[in-house]
C-alpha cells in the first residue's frame, strides 16, 4: 500500500470513529470526492477498514501485532528488537567471557541472528500500514 491510498488509511485509522467519502476528502485535501471512494474502495477490497455507521472504520485485526502509542500504530516487532538489542549490547559490553568463549559466541551468534529476524519483520509490518 503506497500514495495516497495509505494516506487514506492512516487518515481513518487515526481518526478512530467513522469517516466518510467527504470526511476523507475534505480531512486529505483530495480533489474530488471519486478519488476518496476509489481509494477506499481498494482499502474495502483489502480487507484494510470495514463499514461502520455512516462511513468506514479501520478494521481492529489489521493491528494485532501493533502497539498503539498516541494516534502511531508501531510493530510489536520493534519492542522485541529493541528488547534484542539491548541484550547483545549487555552481552558484549559488561559480560564478559570467563574461559570458555565457545558458549558467548553461540549466545551472540542467537541474539543477533533473532535481532535480524525480528527487525526484518519489523519493517515489513511498518510498510504495510
Amino acid at each position: 500500500m503506497e500514495g495516497t491510498t495509505r494516506r487514506v488509511f492512516r487518515y481513518i485509522y487515526r481518526n478512530g470513529e467513522p469517516q466518510g467519502i467527504h470526511d476523507i476528502q475534505r480531512g486529505l485535501d483530495l480533489s474530488s470526492p471519486s478519488v476518496a471512494h476509489y481509494h477506499v474502495a481498494k482499502l474495502l477490497d483489502a480487507g484494510l477498514i470495514k463499514p461502520e455507521g455512516d462511513g468506514y472504520v479501520a478494521d481492529k485485526t489489521v493491528f494485532e501485532n501493533m502497539i498503539k502509542v498516541r494516534k502511531t500504530a508501531i510493530p510489536l516487532q520493534t519492542a522485541f528488537a529493541v528488547f534484542l538489542l539491548t541484550s547483545a549490547i549487555v552481552l558484549l559490553t559488561v559480560m564478559r567471557p570467563s574461559s570458555t568463549y565457545a558458549s558467548y559466541v553461540f549466545a551472540l551468534l542467537v541474539i543477533v541472528t533473532a535481532l535480524c529476524v525480528t527487525t526484518f519483520e519489523a519493517f515489513r509490518a511498518a510498510r504495510a500500514i
